[in-house]
């Protein structure tokens, strides 16, 4: 439904030039790393991106400064042992979705899971998307994870040939599980 491209330069999957291969359908996120609230908007409108995904230190003053009239914006976050929630509470009202992720030194595309079950204590308003070295192997797992604000399920890098290259058989393999 969503698909996304990353404009942070130290990752193996970043996006330096529009892709031949643009989506017309699936809408289009846009993941970025303590990026300039100007770089964002200026990328967001030449890669015509409905969703701006902020991996970073971004505060909640600036989720808030993004022009949310045009771009829906969300927040990662990264889950460890206990749901943060003091981190989180802040950008309520500030971003229209949340990205729940694991905690590594990195910023996403770790290939790490964090224990999904710490999520039952996130009890705020804003929808989220579930996060953090899914794979394949993981949809009948999934079957049975259940949160009201869950939204979706972000998968990358454990669905990969190689950085920036998704094996779409295990793609459709994965969503066609998760639908069955």
């Amino acid at each position: 439904d969503w698909m996304g491209f990353i404009f942070y330069p130290k990752s193996p999957r970043f996006v330096s030039e529009i892709p031949a291969y643009l989506p017309q359908k699936a809408k289009r996120v846009g993941i970025f790393v303590n990026e300039p609230k100007e770089i964002i908007i200026e990328t967001a409108s030449l890669f015509g991106l409905d969703f701006v995904q902020l991996h970073g230190n971004e505060s909640p003053g600036f989720c808030n400064e993004m022009d949310r009239s045009r771009l829906k914006i969300i927040k990662s976050f990264r889950v460890g042992d206990k749901f943060p929630n003091e981190e989180v509470e802040p950008y309520h009202g500030k971003c229209d979705y949340f990205l729940f992720d694991a905690k590594t030194s990195l910023y996403g595309g770790s290939g790490k899971k964090f224990n999904w079950n710490v999520l039952s204590d996130y009890r705020g308003e804003t929808p989220f998307l579930l996060s953090g070295g899914i794979a394949p192997g993981d949809a009948e797992a999934l079957k049975y994870f259940s949160h009201p604000k869950c939204i979706g399920i972000d998968i990358n890098s454990r669905f990969e040939i190689a950085p920036a290259q998704k094996d779409v058989q295990k793609v459709e393999q994965f969503i066609s599980m998760l639908k069955s």
